[in-house]
């Protein structure tokens, strides 16, 4: 059974709903209780290794904006262990955030207006002096689901076969509809903040590993990127672990929700696997229309047409995520998954996503503070 873990990036809020640079603190706080690393400790690692971070496994970590924090799980094997993970993490999060006055809330963007900081030290400055308003304003939160391959070539075969899901991926898990003050009228305008990057977004087919790798040495050629820690292709191999890495997902409100992703990801992985064992050619679709599709999902998340990977035609969400369900039901089966992935996957077509959620309650209040602690409490259910 494939390995799989998952880094979640959270908004750090206080009591009144409002964002706070509080993030570097609340590290200090779970350092000393040997759950967390320091900024210093952080970016003295982000300098030593080129990948541009540290081992992201099971701590605490500061991210670009000091109203931030970040962790990752374990290496896990079931998704039993993988929702474990998730709330113990989520839980000493909001721990350390509690040590200095503040919560934490799984929101990908902040419904209230916020003038983001960033963080203390020399690489997240490089960022900040070289890419001006794109990183002055970049305060998102994503999840980000790594799943164990064999190799970079298998890994290389997954990347070109799972592109063309990657936007349902993100529709599934839309939310962030406000930013600064205001409606976006996007289900995840995450992914529109995120897309900014030049580095970011679809590929066209890589064919091989070698041709990945001589793509991430022109990329760092052009002096533009900092390091290969900026390489923030919707999916990349990771430079630390023998894994693929999937970013497309807003962080989720509910953990159960990115326990959910985390086994459609790795059934998306396996699936595309054995795709390329068997011979099956990957989807000859241009980047310029999984681009499109992506637009779409973080447009109207669950709420519109999605683009169908299998026509390129516009199709409703429920059907296109259903399509998805399909395609990798026999990896589920085969991991034991396929029961509570499914049932994941019904509860947020009914209930929504947390973009409906957030939107649902600022409805029924006219306060965008009021979306916030109401994340805080989901955020811990």
């Amino acid at each position: 059974m494939r390995t799989v873990g998952v880094e979640e990036e959270l908004l750090v809020v206080d009591p009144s709903g409002r964002p706070v640079p509080l993030g570097p603190a609340a590290l200090e706080v779970a350092a000393r209780r040997g759950e967390g690393e320091t900024v210093d400790e952080h970016d003295r690692a982000a300098r030593d290794d080129e990948a541009g971070g540290a081992d992201p496994a099971a701590r605490l970590v500061p991210e670009l904006k000091a109203q931030q924090l970040e962790f990752g799980t374990r290496v896990c094997t079931g998704l039993d262990d993988v929702a474990a993970d998730l709330r113990h993490w989520r839980e000493r999060a909001d721990a350390a955030a509690r040590g200095v006055g503040a919560r934490v809330a799984a929101l990908a963007s902040s419904p209230v207006r916020v003038e983001p900081r960033t963080t203390p030290g020399e690489r997240y400055t490089e960022m900040a002096d070289t890419f001006g308003l794109t990183a002055a304003e970049q305060l998102t939160c994503g999840c980000h689901v790594h799943v164990a391959v064999a190799d970079d070539e298998e890994g290389v075969a997954v990347l070109d076969r799972i592109r063309v899901w990657l936007p349902v991926l993100t529709a599934l898990t839309a939310n962030s509809p406000f930013w600064l003050g205001r409606d976006s009228g996007h289900a995840s305008y995450r992914a529109q903040a995120w897309n900014r990057w030049p580095s970011s977004g679809p590929n066209e087919l890589f064919g091989d590993a070698a041709a990945y790798h001589r793509l991430v040495r022109e990329l760092l050629a052009t002096e533009t990127i900092v390091d290969t820690g900026m390489v923030y292709f919707d999916a990349r191999l990771s430079e630390r672990w023998p894994t693929v890495e999937v970013r497309v997902a807003d962080v989720a409100l509910r953990a159960e929700d990115a326990v959910t992703l985390a086994g459609l990801v790795r059934g998306l992985v396996d699936t595309a696997a054995g795709e390329w064992r068997a011979g099956v050619p990957a989807p000859a679709v241009r980047s310029e229309v999984v681009r499109m599709a992506a637009w779409r999902a973080s447009r109207s998340g669950l709420t519109g047409d999605l683009v169908h990977p299998a026509t390129g035609r516009p199709a409703p969400a429920a059907q296109v995520v259903t399509a998805l369900l399909e395609h990798v039901r026999p990896a589920l089966a085969a991991a034991g998954d396929e029961r509570r992935v499914a049932d994941g996957v019904a509860v947020v077509l009914d209930r929504g996503t947390g973009a409906d959620l957030q939107r649902r309650v600022f409805a029924d209040t006219g306060d965008l503070t009021a979306v916030v602690r109401a994340a805080v409490e989901a955020t811990h259910t």
